[in-house]
């Protein structure tokens, strides 16, 4: 196909259906949603069914009218079975969602079909409406994901792993969210035969001023520190004591001048949450670290001005927006990770950013221009505090803070996501569908798996 008429088949306006298993406030959810803005700003028709959506849980564009979102495929299987058979049960939902599209004709009035997380709609769709196009979105395989602590745990994930490898590969194309992850899911899957894609998640590229009534004396900055800054959920595998062990390295005259703040996710309902932190304070403690707690933004204004380890519990978008404005480095502990937005948010906002040497973030940071990556040694860590906050001359500061804006704009932004993934459903366009007899018996076993286990449960 001719140049120009691939440029018009991936700008004709398409109807675009995006399946996700449940539309909450997580970093899945924000791309979905982003992807469907972006797309639906460049005049696609864009529909999101979910199995479950909470209008006092969500992002403002799944409540605010800015996103057609549809719930379906929720009133048989409840979302796991006593705490236990979580995924079984994300499995059949999605496949009840599935069959509710298919029964009430809704997936005629699409073309294309967005579908992240998890897969077991394709072998549905690909059976009973094999003209549409799906694409599906890997953040990240749940075949590695998953815990496997015991023999037990180890077989009842086997089938599981199967299938999500079967069905995955039934997709028209597969994008992943970096090329860490597409080198993971290569070895994890390395029978599906697609060409894996790569689209970067976006970020906000607009940094509006925070909406907080701030006194004479900003919070957390009051006595002239300067701040270090750590967001991230309070889990284990976010590695969170690297950051307070290296701040720990600082001599006394440079922790006096100086702060760290570990904001993030945390939910008193979640063991772990709460375990961590405390074990954290504990390190603190430990290390001859001053610590306080916050659980809200007031609290933080009568914070002591001896603290040296500030933890700031779910913090609001707009108090994270505050210490991203006000952080003289952000320090991105976790190993590994699958891409990472939180260096995004820095890098435009205009902080360098320290990270682990993996994963994402050697996608996203370039060393020395926008930031600083290294192994997960508290020395090293400490060397790089030191000079983001002591020796870093202005001048040289002020041109990292560009660079990253600047990167980030280039590659990052919402319009960008957008119009990759604009290219993408129009790659399928002009490719060949898959198909014909062996796809259709493939799909088939697909289904009779899928209903087989639905009817199992119910009986």
């Amino acid at each position: 196909m001719a140049t120009e008429e691939r440029r018009r088949h991936q700008m004709s306006k398409k109807r675009i259906l995006f399946i996700h298993p449940d539309l909450g406030i997580g970093g899945a959810e924000r791309l979905v949603v982003d992807a469907a803005v972006g797309l639906q700003q460049r005049g696609h028709i864009v529909t999101i069914y979910t199995s479950h959506c909470d209008r006092r849980h969500c992002f403002d564009e799944a409540r605010d009218g800015t996103l057609d979102v549809r719930v379906a495929g929720n009133t048989i299987i409840p979302p796991n079975l006593l705490g236990r058979f979580s995924i079984l049960c994300a499995i059949l939902r999605q496949v009840h969602l599935t069959l509710t599209l298919l029964l009430t004709d809704e997936i005629s009035k699409h073309d294309y079909i967005f579908i992240d997380q998890l897969s077991a709609a394709i072998p549905l769709l690909r059976f009973f409406s094999p003209a549409k196009r799906i694409l599906f979105y890997c953040h990240f395989p749940d075949y590695l994901l998953a815990a496997r602590n015991s023999l037990i745990k180890s077989l009842y994930r086997v089938p599981f792993d199967w299938f999500e490898g079967f069905t995955t590969g039934l997709a028209d194309t597969i994008v992943v969210n970096s090329d860490f992850t597409r080198s993971v899911f290569a070895t994890a899957f390395p029978r599906i035969g697609l060409v894996l894609k790569v689209v970067y998640p976006c970020v906000t590229t607009t940094v509006a001023s925070p909406s907080i009534a701030i006194d004479n004396d900003p919070p957390l900055q009051n006595d002239g520190r300067r701040v270090i800054l750590s967001i991230n959920r309070f889990e284990r595998k976010k590695n969170i004591e690297l950051a307070i062990t290296s701040y720990s390295l600082l001599t006394r005259e440079q922790r006096c001048r100086s702060r760290l703040v570990i904001a993030g996710g945390y939910d008193a309902r979640v063991s772990e949450n709460v375990t961590y932190h405390n074990d954290l304070a504990m390190l603190c403690e430990r290390l001859g670290l001053e610590s306080a707690t916050s659980r809200n933004f007031i609290s933080s204004l009568s914070v002591p001005e001896d603290t040296d380890v500030l933890f700031l519990l779910s913090i609001p978008a707009t108090l994270k927006s505050y210490l991203l404005k006000t952080a003289s480095l952000l320090v991105y502990t976790p190993a590994r990770e699958h891409f990472g937005i939180v260096p995004l948010e820095a890098m435009i906002a205009g902080v360098p950013v320290l990270a682990h040497n993996s994963g994402g973030p050697l996608e996203t940071i370039e060393e020395g221009r926008t930031g600083w990556l290294r192994p997960a040694e508290d020395e090293q860590w400490a060397a790089v505090m030191r000079t983001a906050l002591f020796e870093l001359e202005g001048k040289v500061a002020a041109e990292m803070a560009a660079r990253g804006r600047e990167r980030v704009l280039e590659l990052f932004s919402r319009e960008k996501m957008a119009e990759r993934l604009d290219v993408e459903f129009g790659e399928i366009s002009d490719g060949k569908c898959i198909g014909g007899l062996v796809l259709t018996i493939l799909a088939g076993i697909g289904v009779a798996i899928g209903l087989g286990a639905a009817f199992a449960l119910r009986s």
